[in-house]
């Protein structure tokens, strides 16, 4: 009698279960809420199981590599694809119900929203890594990497200008009259802005074609200094007396441009004017003389010295030689001991070196 009870009983629970089970709340009962519950929330678990004994594992993995691209591989599917995983088992367990045409409606725009967002970042991501690794293996690589956030911040507008045409597109929304009023005051925009715009592509083309780089010590037109930043607009210079420069990039690619840091030597031409009154033989030893002070400093290079003309008060003599450094506080240095050490050699000969005088012959006529 008492196990007939306690069948009965638990008839009772399991169709008063049932019944609970059945209720029906927006078009959707109890049982299809759950199971949605449990999709989402099992889903979340095995992606956390997956991001705790798996991904920490090839995280570690990447960081032993030699190779970069492992870890940006790494850093992409947990930056990205994790949260796109759980966005997607939440998407099932939501398409488990049976939905409203309002919802439905919700639904899609979320998930558009949602696959937009993380596709432009993703992009976005995917290029900057790029830039910076190709930035990287360039000369004076860190310096460059700071000069990319100009062209990141018009590639990431680009991006979320073509991101949200393709959202509105998606949306239901008419795209073809935003995309011609985008024409028309694009248009309108590049007419009033062309100097901007011009100096900007002439920034893409500073970055790229590098013909000076930050730390560069360049001359343009009658401006010299050390380049200390280049922006989108303007590149700012830093003068040899102390003020700072500020030249449009346009003005900059427009224009000859002289870059000493590129200069694996520097030339020295001068002349050296001896008096008519020098003997032929000491002409003679002049260039040898020339020749062996050059070459006894370590950073000359001798190239010639030669008796070049007869001058109006001098016998002229031209030397050449280099120093074998872009500095160009080491080239003064090594100028002015070669100076010194020719005009040390030049009073131990009593050889006079010439400047301008005349001399007056007097004629005495007899009565």
């Amino acid at each position: 009698m008492s196990a007939l009870l306690l069948l009965g009983k638990k008839q009772t629970k399991l169709i008063c279960m049932q019944e609970f089970l059945e209720k029906t709340y927006l078009n959707n009962t109890v049982e299809g809420y759950l199971i949605a519950l449990s999709i989402a929330v099992g889903g979340m678990l095995l992606i956390r199981i997956f991001r705790k004994a798996i991904l920490a594992r090839l995280k570690k993995w990447s960081a032993e590599t030699e190779t970069t691209f492992d870890d940006y591989l790494v850093e992409g599917v947990e930056r990205f694809g994790m949260p796109m995983l759980n966005f997607l088992v939440i998407y099932s367990g939501v398409r488990y119900l049976h939905l409203s045409e309002f919802g439905e409606k919700v639904l899609h725009a979320a998930v558009v929203v949602i696959i937009t967002f993380y596709t432009i970042r993703l992009i976005s991501t995917m290029i900057r890594v790029l830039l910076y690794s190709y930035t990287g293996k360039m000369e004076n690589g860190e310096e460059k990497i700071k000069q990319l956030n100009g062209i990141i911040l018009v590639i990431n507008i680009m991006l979320w200008g073509l991101g949200l045409v393709f959202l509105f597109d998606n949306l239901g929304y008419d795209v073809t009259a935003i995309i011609a009023g985008l024409g028309v005051g694009g248009i309108a925009i590049a007419l009033a802005a062309q100097t901007i715009l011009g100096d900007l592509f002439n920034y893409f083309v500073i970055f790229f074609d590098r013909p000076f780089e930050i730390g560069d010590q360049i001359i343009i037109g009658d401006k010299r200094g050390i380049v200390e930043y280049i922006g989108i607009k303007t590149t700012r210079l830093k003068s040899l007396t102390g003020e700072q420069l500020i030249i449009s990039n346009t003005d900059l690619t427009n224009s000859r441009l002289h870059n000493f840091k590129r200069m694996e030597m520097r030339r020295s031409l001068f002349t050296i004017g001896v008096t008519y009154q020098t003997s032929s033989q000491k002409l003679r030893m002049i260039p040898a003389m020339i020749k062996e002070i050059v070459e006894s400093e370590p950073k000359a290079k001798f190239d010639h010295a030669n008796f070049i003309s007869f001058g109006d008060f001098s016998l002229n003599f031209e030397v050449v030689f280099f120093v074998l450094d872009q500095d160009y506080i080491t080239y003064v240095n090594v100028q002015e001991s070669v100076n010194l050490k020719i005009f040390e050699a030049f009073e131990k000969e009593k050889i006079e070196f010439a400047y301008p005088t005349q001399t007056l012959f007097l004629n005495k006529e007899s009565n």
